[in-house]
Parts: structure tokens; sequence; C-alpha cells
């Protein structure tokens, strides 16, 4: 039996609409769509997200979540502040490589939804810094690391790892060199932080 507009959540609202730009991409995928996926109304649909542009930003902003909560997980372990920043680098590295590399229609699905973005993307980008922010404070405050200005510091190591986040080097990932040149970077700033 389809869902009424009373029992439609907008988490339910966000899966189909996941599924919907899946099927259609994001220049044919309507509000439309996603209502008769659901068996609901459009206008259900707006009760929720009261426009296009909301709904693709939630939809966005739930994708972005999925990397940074897991990420925050990383942060959160008391251990070793340096294998905590190896294993959070690795764990970024690894998802955004599985989500264009398992679901590459998807991929850039979101990738035309994150050019599109208001706050999504650099709400997700301040996350990811603050979290590596943490991980270098502690690294300072264990005397692992050295630096007078650990969110400097973190902003670095955001920008120095780019070539393995940023999705703009996809295409790169699955090259053979992409293991050992990710090796090499993640060394060279760790050695960094120890100066």
């Amino acid at each position: 039996m389809p869902p009424t507009s009373e029992t439609l959540t907008a988490e339910r609202i966000l899966e189909t609409t996941e599924e919907v730009l899946r099927r259609h991409g994001p220049a044919k995928a309507t509000v439309v769509d996603v209502a008769r996926a659901l068996g609901v109304s459009h206008g259900s649909v707006y009760r929720h997200f009261r426009t296009k542009a909301a709904l693709r930003e939630a939809v966005t902003k739930r994708w972005l979540d999925r990397t940074s909560e897991a990420l925050a997980g990383i942060v959160a372990e008391d251990r070793d502040p340096e294998a905590r920043l190896r294993d959070w680098l690795r764990a970024l590295f690894d998802a955004k490589r599985r989500k264009a590399g398992d679901d590459p229609e998807l991929f850039a699905t979101y990738m035309v939804l994150t050019g599109e973005s208001g706050e999504a993307v650099p709400e997700h980008l301040a996350d990811l810094a603050a979290q590596l922010t943490r991980i270098v404070e502690a690294g300072v405050a264990a005397g692992t690391f050295t630096t007078a200005d650990p969110a400097a510091a973190a902003r670095a190591v955001f920008h120095a790892t780019g070539r393995f986040h940023d999705p703009c080097y996809a295409p790169e990932w699955a090259r053979p060199e992409a293991e050992a040149d990710f090796a090499a970077v993640v060394d060279l700033v760790i050695r960094g932080l120890r100066a």
C-alpha cells in the first residue's frame, strides 16, 4: 500500500529522491517523479521541502553527512593522534573512492548537486576541517605534533591531501600508483607535523 502524506517523512523522501536521481539524473529528476515514486502528490513532498532546490540541498547534505559521521568516530577515539590522523585520512580517501567507484552514476549526479549547493558543501568542508583540527590539537597536547596553530595546520593537511578526497580528482583514484602516492603524501604530512 502506498504511503499517505501522514506517514511521509523527510528521511523517506530523501531516500526516494536519491533513487530517482540515480534513475533519471539531476537534469531530468523532478519533484513530481519523487512524489510518484512515493505514491503521494507533489504537494506532500513540498510540505517537507518548500522548493526543488531545498530538496536537492537536503539530499546533498545527507550524502556528505554520511562521510562526516563516519570520520567523526575516528576523531572521538582515545588513542595515538598520529594513528588517528592516518586512519582519518585513509577513511576519507576510501569513502570518496568507494562513492566514485561503486555507483558512478550517482557520484556524477552528486557532483552536479554539490555544484548547485548553497550551504551543504561549505558546511561539510568546515566540519572536516574541524575534525582534523581536533586530531592535530590532540597531537599537540600529547607532544606528538608541533604547531603553534592547530587549525592552520589542519587546513594545510586537508589541502595537501586534496588529491585523495577532492572529487575533481576521482578519475585518478583508480590508477595503480594512487595507493603509493597517498602513502607518500600522508608520510610527508606526518613528518611535517612532528617537526
